[in-house]
């Protein structure tokens, strides 16, 4: 899971800062969720599935399709 929203990051060519701004968190906060040292709590996981337009299953690894169900 952690390494799908780092990639989705990069790929928008974002700094872990400017997510972290996005989610009203700090950079090292949000860091900690891309290391996976810290759980990603749900309604952040909704944040950033809204954000990148994928479904949550997406950022959980539960399916390699990133569509959303909308």
């Amino acid at each position: 899971m952690y390494r799908r929203i780092r990639n989705l990051r990069e790929d928008k060519d974002m700094t872990q800062t400017e997510v972290a701004k996005m989610l009203t968190m700090s950079q090292t906060g949000y860091s900690k969720y891309e290391t996976g040292e810290n759980d990603i709590p749900t309604n952040i996981l909704i944040k950033l599935a809204d954000f990148y337009d994928v479904s949550v299953d997406y950022l959980l690894n539960r399916t390699d399709n990133p569509k959303t169900n909308r």
